[in-house]
């Protein structure tokens, strides 16, 4: 986004993540080790201390405790994910398993070693930390018990490692189930995850009631109801119970990065949400989101307004300094006054995209003063003053967390380290002496304003010595009524060439086009539209923490003004209205594809279609041409619903015997031709409204829904074919008919079934599966449903879990990945034994028979015989002739290549240690990952 550039960000950048504590050096070989300790980086930076010494007002009584606190390293922390109700049954665990052993070892003087802590302002201790230091950790047991149910649960999504202070903002924004919000900067998306924990608050509680109510009418058994359920949302049932008790809130989480975008899906996908959207656009031009027509006024635009909105921008990331120790040498002032306009045009967009009375909460992890309370009051300036917008206090939330009030008036140093007070004395210094490269960063909006009383003490700052924690700063804004956005005056330009923005105002002062007139007349911004020059050595910052932005604005969305509301519609369609440059010119598409939405660069298959190889014989080949990364779109499959009475769907429908109350219109595919192939999701109505509505309009969708189905080879006749998916089985279980349940209630049942992958159940076997073996001898092949009860007994379970059981012709197996058995297992039984896999016997045996057979032998129908096929192969005659050579450059090291041969050479990039390579799915073009470890019929 803007000038967050794409070089800084948690991870990259002049003084980012990647290099951590001290940097290293990857160099392979017998290389000098620069690795350096947290402690020996020097932490001292004359401008950096001089400036906030005197901008952030701390007392001379408090500034070493204030300086020290930033020079210390950040307390691990980590919060319990998902609903409430499985998060304090996993933190259950951490109380009673782990800190009591934890708080019996003493260090050589005797003194104990401090157990992890909850975080004490955290609801419900729900969120953790621990200052102990990694050599003791790495010397006692239980520590490394305690690490290894931290990997563990966190590989399962049940923790999300996060720094404490970036757990404040969705704490603060007051989000109540059934609301729509976006998330417009969200990677890496731990913030995300707990805005979607919020969406879905309660739901388990108002589904078991819905079920409970409509349990003699439809037939069927629920398990026990609310009042076995730790859950306290169960006490108000009514709140967003319109879907039979599903969830209708939406989360729509944006990255304007791709890759990080992916991250987002990663992280996010672990709490199964249909309610669930990704994007990827500049959050400063996010589009409008067009909803389908009322039947009471089918001719009227509808577009999506949020009730809430978080806005955790791009910033220069000096709160961090305690993660980010390279802050220390890197830190300058350009890096947050180049942020500064980007900022300021996030905020704007987010309150142009608030109903009346919505919220958004807008955050950094910054100190300075020119990217938060500047930033704010520009945005409530260009939205039309305090009467349109309001800051909110946050006193009355989080009693605990200590925090101080916002900045009512500050200073702006420039990047030669100039400290300036008001603009007043710019403006009086240029008039003297003349612009210099200092001063033209600098612009009226980032200081104090004197013309409005904004209630800047309003604003909550987060300092590290107050509860040891990073720094940060958030700020509550409420959207009053409607307004239309003031332009951005040249005054308080930071860009010496005409912004997008100059295109956007001069789109929305356009009167309305006359009957047959244009629709989209000349725009003569858009000449003066250049390609921004970076100031890389000021403006760059070395850590812009999430949310990195692409390195240029998005020139490809185009701004309608909206006939009946103020707000700008930003239509994100670019086949028709792209702005080009001379080297960028569309072609037509092909027939059948002028709307389908192509991302650049496509992915490999595609793009070896698109290659010309020598010995090509294709009528059709196509022109070679380069592949451009235009607007940094990248390749995604479409969105298709299918119809509730498709084939498909009916089968699902008989098989399962799926209660009428569950939805048949809300299945989803991922490919152009809208037929279910591997895998069929389920989204909430909103969502389908959302992606059938905005098809093929250039909206940036790259996820939603979540897979309910996997196609399942099965040979059987009768059998459905769509097995269930674990993380669809919350929302379907309730309805599936008894046909296909089975229950569980004792806990070595379970123990059994996830230690052993598919234990048989002919010749009698099925006697070894306890309380459930003649039940599932009895049932038909095919997919059930695994519910596990709580009970009283002193084998029973105090949680009720669902899972997801595939019944074959002889065996049975939980259809669970590897490291959820073994996160299952540690969780519940505290037992680490190895997993047993009976899927391939045959194979198992003939490596029992050949494993002690000495090299050049092999085993063939249980007799010894010599290996001939590598001798034969040795004793080909050897090609001793000469050849020319010629040395050329190779990704490692130089190469020898034959001078005369005509094929092209073979390209190959170096991977630098410690670069994402992309997981077993990109790796294997959709193949790999946890649905290909799952096992087949056996």
């Amino acid at each position: 986004m803007g000038r967050g550039g794409s070089k800084g960000g948690r991870g990259r950048g002049r003084g980012g993540g990647s290099r951590g504590r001290g940097g290293r050096d990857n160099r392979r070989g017998g290389g000098e080790d620069n690795r350096v300790s947290f402690d020996k980086v020097p932490k001292h930076n004359e401008r950096l201390e001089r400036y906030y010494n005197t901008v952030l007002r701390i007392s001379n009584e408090e500034r070493d405790d204030f300086w020290n606190a930033l020079k210390r390293e950040l307390p691990n922390s980590f919060r319990f994910a998902g609903s409430k109700g499985h998060a304090l049954a996993v933190q259950k665990l951490l109380k009673e398993r782990y800190v009591p052993e934890i708080s019996k070892i003493s260090h050589y003087d005797g003194t104990l070693v401090e157990a992890p802590l909850p975080v004490p302002w955290y609801p419900d201790e729900l969120a953790w930390w621990m200052t102990t230091p990694k050599n003791v950790i790495r010397r006692f047991p239980p520590f490394a018990a305690f690490q290894k149910y931290l990997v563990s649960e966190t590989s399962v999504g049940n923790i999300s490692r996060q720094e404490v202070v970036s757990m404040i903002p969705p704490l603060v924004m007051d989000l109540q189930p059934g609301m729509t919000v976006l998330d417009m900067c969200a990677a890496p998306g731990s913030k995300a995850a707990q805005l979607l924990e919020m969406v879905h608050r309660g739901e388990e509680a108002r589904m078991r009631k819905s079920l409970q109510i409509h349990a003699q009418e439809d037939g069927r058994e629920v398990s026990p109801g609310v009042e076995s359920m730790m859950l306290d949302d169960a006490a108000d049932l009514k709140v967003d119970s319109t879907d039979n008790g599903r969830a209708t809130g939406l989360l729509i989480a944006n990255d304007s990065d791709y890759k990080r975008s992916h991250m987002l899906i990663h992280q996010l996908k672990r709490l199964s949400s249909p309610n669930l959207i990704v994007t990827n656009h500049d959050a400063t031009m996010f589009p409008s989101i067009k909803l389908p027509a009322t039947p009471e006024n089918p001719a009227a635009n509808r577009y999506l307004k949020f009730d809430r909105i978080l806005a955790d921008v791009p910033c220069s990331g000096d709160g961090t300094m305690r993660k980010n120790v390279n802050l220390w040498q890197d830190w300058g002032p350009g890096n947050a006054l180049g942020l500064y306009v980007t900022q300021v045009r996030i905020l704007v967009r987010a309150l142009q995209m608030l109903k009346p009375g919505g919220r958004v909460v807008y955050s950094t992890c910054s100190m300075n003063p020119v990217e938060n309370e500047a930033v704010i009051a520009s945005a409530i300036e260009r939205c039309g003053g305090l009467e349109k917008v309001q800051l909110l206090t946050s006193d009355h939330q989080l009693p605990l967390l200590k925090r101080r009030e916002g900045l009512k008036s500050w200073s702006i140093m420039d990047k030669s380290g100039k400290v300036w007070y008001s603009w007043k004395d710019v403006e009086t210094h240029i008039a003297e002496h003349g612009s210099t490269s200092a001063t033209e960063k600098l612009v009226e909006g980032m200081f104090t304003p004197t013309t409005t009383e904004i209630p800047f003490e309003r604003c909550m700052r987060v300092y590290a010595h107050l509860q040891d924690t990073g720094g940060f700063f958030i700020a509550i804004l409420q959207k009053m009524s409607e307004f239309k956005a003031k332009p951005e005056s040249e005054s308080k330009k930071t860009d010496v060439k005409p912004p997008i923005t100059s295109i956007v105002e001069e789109i929305m002062a356009q009167p309305a086009p006359v009957d047959g007139g244009s629709v989209a007349p000349k725009i003569e911004a858009a000449d003066a539209l250049t390609r921004p020059v970076v100031d890389t050595e000021s403006e760059v910052p070395p850590v812009a923490r999430q949310n990195q932005a692409n390195p240029e604005p998005d020139a490809t969305l185009n701004v309608l003004k909206r006939p009946a509301e103020d707000e700008p519609i930003i239509d994100a369609v670019m086949e028709n209205k792209k702005l080009k440059v001379k080297e960028d010119v569309d072609e037509p598409a092909e027939a059948g594809f002028e709307n389908r939405e192509v991302h650049f660069p496509p992915p490999p298959g595609a793009e070896l279609d698109m290659t010309t190889r020598p010995g090509d014989m294709r009528p059709d080949v196509p022109e070679a041409r380069p592949v451009r990364n235009r607007s940094g779109q990248q390749f995604e499959e479409p969105f298709k619903y299918i119809t509730w009475d498709h084939p498909e769907v009916k089968s699902i429908e008989g098989f399962y015997k799926l209660s009428p109350r569950f939805p048949r219109d809300r299945f989803m595919v991922r490919n152009a031709e809208g037929e279910p192939a591997k895998t069929i999701y389920y989204t909430s109505a909103l969502i389908r409204d959302i992606l059938t509505e905005n098809e093929g309009k250039g909206i940036k969708f790259i996820h939603g829904g979540v897979k309910m189905f996997m196609k399942q080879d099965v040979q059987a006749e009768g059998v459905c074919k769509w097995r269930i998916q674990s993380e669809g089985m919350p929302i379907l279980e309730g309805y599936v008919g008894e046909e296909r349940v089975v229950r569980l209630y004792k806990k070595e049942t379970l123990r059994s079934l996830l230690i052993e992958m598919f234990p048989k159940i002919s010749d009698g076997a099925w006697k070894n599966l306890g309380e459930i073996g003649e039940h599932v001898k009895n049932i038909g092949m095919g997919c059930c449903v695994l519910r596990i009860e709580p009970s009283d007994a002193e084998d029973g379970f105090q949680e009720r879990m669902v899972l997801p059981l595939w019944r074959s012709l002889h065996s049975l197996n939980l259809m669970l990945a590897k490291e959820d058995r073994t996160a299952m297992l540690l969780r519940i039984f505290n037992d680490t034994t190895p997993l047993v896999n009976n899927h391939f016997p045959a194979k198992k045996a003939q490596e029992e028979d050949t494993k002690d057979v000495a090299p050049g032998f092999k085993a063939e129908n249980g007799e010894v015989k010599v290996e001939t096929s590598s001798a034969i192969e040795s004793a080909k005659p050897i090609k001793d002739g000469q050849m020319e050579g010629v040395i050329k450059p190779g990704p490692y090291r130089d190469i020898v290549t034959d001078p005369n041969n005509s094929l092209p050479d073979v390209k190959a990039e170096k991977i630098v240690k410690g670069e994402d390579t992309g997981g077993p799915e990109e790796q294997l073009n959709g193949t790999g990952g946890i649905e290909g470890q799952l096992g087949g019929v056996s």
